[in-house]
C-alpha cells in the first residue's frame, strides 16, 4: 500500500532529499504541498505530514493547529523540521500535538528511521478497532500467548450479540454501530470495576468481543455484564418494539419473521494451568461454549470447566 507523505514546503528543496533517502522504499510517496494549498491537500488525508518551517511564510504553530482542527486529520502524524533551536518555540509547536520536532541540520538516518518507525506504529495501531478503540486480533493473540507462556491461571470470555443482523436490518447500520459501541462500554466498565489490574478486553470484529480476566471464578462477572447490558440496551429500541418484545424483519422469501430483542451471549473458558497447549485450543472450546449460550433465548452465559 502506497503511503502518501505531504511535505509542506514553499520551495522545492525538500522533495529531492526525501526521494533520495527513500529511493529503495517503494511504499512511500512524497508530495510537495505549498502552504496556500493546505486546505485542498488535507482533504486527501495523507499518511504523514512533514513541515519544513524554514521555507514557509506562515506561523508554524497556527499551521499545526489548523491541521489538528481538521476533522479528517486529527490523528495524522506531524513532523516539524526547523532550524529554530529556541526551547520555548519548540515546546509551543509540540503543544499543538505535533509528534516530532527535528532540529536542523537533520541527520538523514535519524529522519529515515523516524518515518519508518512511525509507519510501523501506525500499522499496528490500525489493528485497533476504530469503532470501539479496543485492541484487535493481533493484540488478542499476543495477550493469550503471553499468559499461556507465563503459565498463568485465567478465564476467557467470548461475547457476542444475539439477533444483531436483525437489529441492523430494522434500525440501520449507524444505530448498529452505536449498539456495538455501547456493548464495548458495558464490558469495559464492568470488568474494570471488578478487576482493576491484569484484565484485557478486545474487539474481535463486528459484534464479537473477548475479555481475559485473572480468575477462574466467572459466574459473577458474567451475571454483572448481562444485568448491565439488559438494563441499558432498552434505549436502543422504540417503545413499540419494547412493548412487543421482538422486532420484525422480512426475509429473502418475503416472509415476515420475528426476532427477540438484541441480547448478549457469553461463553466462558476456564484456563487452568496445563489445560491448554496453545491459543487455538482455547478458541475452539470458546466457540463451543458460546454456541451453548446462544441456544438459550435472551442474554445468557455458559461456562466450560472441563479438566485437562
Amino acid at each position: 500500500m502506497i503511503q502518501e507523505i505531504y511535505i509542506i514546503d514553499d520551495d522545492e528543496s525538500s522533495i529531492p532529499i526525501f526521494n533520495e533517502l527513500f529511493k529503495r522504499e517503494k511504499e512511500f510517496k512524497f508530495i510537495r504541498v505549498k502552504t496556500e494549498q493546505i486546505d485542498i491537500a488535507l482533504k486527501n488525508i495523507p499518511f504523514l505530514i512533514i513541515i519544513n518551517e524554514d521555507s514557509i511564510a506562515r506561523d508554524v504553530v497556527c499551521l499545526c493547529k489548523k491541521i489538528r482542527t481538521d476533522e479528517d486529520n486529527k490523528i495524522t502524524p506531524i513532523i516539524v523540521v526547523s532550524s529554530n533551536a529556541d526551547r520555548n518555540h519548540r515546546l509551543s509547536v509540540l503543544d499543538t500535538s505535533v509528534e516530532y520536532y527535528i532540529k536542523k541540520p537533520v541527520d538523514a538516518d535519524y529522519l529515515y528511521y523516524t518515518i519508518k518507525n512511525l509507519n510501523r506504529l501506525l500499522y499496528m495501531n490500525r489493528r485497533i478497532s476504530p469503532l470501539t478503540g479496543l485492541p484487535g486480533n493481533v493484540q488478542i493473540h499476543a495477550e493469550l500467548k503471553k499468559r499461556l507462556a507465563n503459565n498463568e491461571e485465567f478465564s476467557v470470555l467470548y461475547l457476542d450479540l444475539d439477533n444483531f443482523k436483525a437489529y441492523n436490518d430494522v434500525y440501520g447500520f449507524l444505530k448498529g454501530d452505536h449498539i456495538i459501541e455501547f456493548t464495548a462500554q458495558i464490558i469495559t466498565k464492568v470488568i474494570h470495576e471488578k478487576f482493576v489490574e491484569n484484565s484485557f478486553i478486545g474487539h474481535i470484529g463486528g459484534d464479537d468481543f473477548i475479555a481475559i480476566i485473572p480468575t477462574l471464578e466467572v459466574d459473577e462477572i458474567c451475571q454483572l455484564i448481562i444485568a448491565n447490558f439488559d438494563k441499558e440496551v432498552k434505549k436502543f429500541f422504540t417503545e413499540e418494539d419494547l412493548e412487543k418484545g421482538y422486532i420484525e424483519v422480512v426475509n429473502r422469501k418475503g416472509i415476515m419473521e420475528q426476532f427477540t430483542l438484541t441480547s448478549i451471549s457469553i461463553g466462558a473458558v476456564v484456563v487452568e494451568k496445563g489445560r491448554f497447549s496453545n491459543i487455538l485450543e482455547i478458541g475452539e472450546v470458546g466457540a463451543q461454549v458460546k454456541h451453548m449460550a446462544k441456544t438459550i433465548v435472551g442474554s445468557s452465559y455458559a461456562i466450560d470447566r472441563r479438566k485437562e
